[in-house]
């Protein structure tokens, strides 16, 4: 099937069925030097993270206090590190169990509260295993941060579906999820993955833009890690091991 075909079954398919802790943080030198270290990390390319990302019930910083994320709306503003920025679309995706364990690519991650640092996540912060938070000027997915205490998987097998959403903004961009930095969707090729993508189609029209620059080189890329890269996760991971043994996980 074409990829013209195919866009034009899905949206049939889709109409019958529905029809860090502060922007401060992150000083102006590092944002300006983003891809100064992309190219020391050997950065070539960024891999389709696919999608899912911030699990129902994440609160979302804005101007006016926290959102939960089912609840933003287009031209909501929410805080980002370059300042208050309208969201764009919501990209909705639910996953219902069909076996009794949920896998693990589905199944969120938990950072406990204050696995990070003093101030941040504040509540447990629940990510698709894919979705990157952004730390030490990369952005790290948190699937590898995973040590089995303060980042694990989550408890959910109780659960009969489980429901992300993603935040889309009109360029990458880092958010703070319960006080966390992480990322917004990240625009390479469609929208195809999302069951309410014709819901953009509708609002915005075909988009035949090209694929948006990352804010940040991210840990998973083609070419595989270099050893900065790797350097720069050691730290990361060393430091969130050492918080893990003074929290209550």
């Amino acid at each position: 099937m074409s990829s013209a075909s195919r866009r034009g079954f899905l949206r049939q398919s889709a109409s019958l069925a529905g029809k860090v802790a502060t922007a401060a943080a992150v000083s102006l030198p590092i944002l300006g030097a983003m891809s100064e270290k992309a190219r020391a990390l050997g950065w070539t390319g960024w891999i389709d993270q696919g999608t899912k990302c911030f699990l129902r019930g994440t609160l979302v910083r804005t101007p006016g206090g926290e959102i939960p994320v089912e609840e933003l709306t287009i031209g909501t503003l929410v805080d980002t590190l370059r300042g208050p920025l309208p969201v764009k679309w919501i990209g909705r995706q639910r996953f219902e169990k069909t076996n009794p364990r949920w896998h693990r690519t589905v199944a969120p991650i938990r950072v406990a509260q204050f696995a990070l640092s003093d101030q941040y996540p504040h509540r447990d912060l629940y990510l698709s295993p894919q979705h990157s938070l952004f730390m030490e000027g990369l952005l790290i997915p948190v699937e590898r941060l995973v040590n089995g205490k303060s980042i694990a998987l989550a408890a959910v097998d109780h659960l009969e579906t489980i429901d992300y959403l993603h935040i889309e903004l009109e360029t990458h961009e880092i958010v703070f999820a319960e006080g966390a930095p992480a990322e917004t969707l990240l625009i390479t090729n469609d929208r195809e993955q999302f069951p309410n993508f014709v819901e953009y189609e509708r609002l915005y029209g075909a988009d035949e833009r090209p694929p948006m620059e990352p804010f940040a080189p991210v840990l998973t890329y083609k070419g595989g890690v270099s050893p900065v890269a790797r350097d720069s996760l050691q730290r990361v991971r060393a430091r969130i091991a050492a918080r893990a043994e003074l929290i209550d996980t």
